[in-house]
């Protein structure tokens, strides 16, 4: 009777076990996501091409006249116009692709991803931040040590994005793009915006 009390108990304690493991299986793979790892997401978002700008020409000479003249100011630049890029730095993951932040006609601003390369995570923001791009090890947990503007999740790990700046966001102060992983607070890549 011992004895088959014992196998039963034995049972019990492996049937807990099995459960924990499950369940911390079940938790590991919630938290870290490692099938991220082998799923891309591909974006293709309509980037605009920048206007090129031209120096402005020299008015012919004209005749003069008796009654005062207007001065005709040039028309501004047909938009959309790159005001600031720069290219992606690898932090915790290889990163490659370059960044611009474009002005519409309409004065909107838009930060482009383009060509983006980089393995798929858990969280990854997009930000704006005040932070240095600093390469290698050293650079993977800078952004979080600076105020920044999160302009939403990534879309996707490869391709071409497109992301509305907030009006008021002072560009000479957040001059760095970063790919940031809020859930392991860590930085995938990051750009100066020069």
């Amino acid at each position: 009777m011992a004895r088959a009390k014992l196998s039963s108990r034995a049972r019990w304690f492996w049937g807990i076990g099995a459960a924990i493991a499950v369940s911390a299986a079940v938790v590991t793979g919630l938290v870290f996501q490692p099938w991220l790892l082998f799923v891309d997401v591909r974006v293709d978002d309509d980037i605009p091409a920048p206007v090129a700008t031209t120096a402005p020409t020299a008015a012919p000479p004209q005749t003069p006249t008796i009654e005062p003249t207007e001065q005709i100011s040039p028309a501004p630049p047909a938009a959309p116009v790159d005001l600031l890029t720069g290219v992606f730095v690898s932090h915790e993951h290889t990163t490659t692709g370059s960044v611009r932040v474009i002005e519409n006609a309409d004065g909107n601003r838009q930060l482009a991803i383009v060509g983006l390369e980089t393995t798929n995570g858990p969280d990854v923001r997009v930000w704006l931040s005040a932070g240095p791009v600093i390469e290698g090890f050293d650079g993977w947990f800078t952004a979080a040590g600076y105020d920044h503007i999160d302009l939403g999740p990534i879309k996707g790990n490869l391709g071409d994005q497109l992301y509305d700046i907030p009006a008021g966001v002072d560009l000479g102060v957040f001059r760095t793009v970063d790919l940031w992983c809020k859930q392991f607070a860590v930085s995938f890549g990051a750009a100066a915006l020069a």
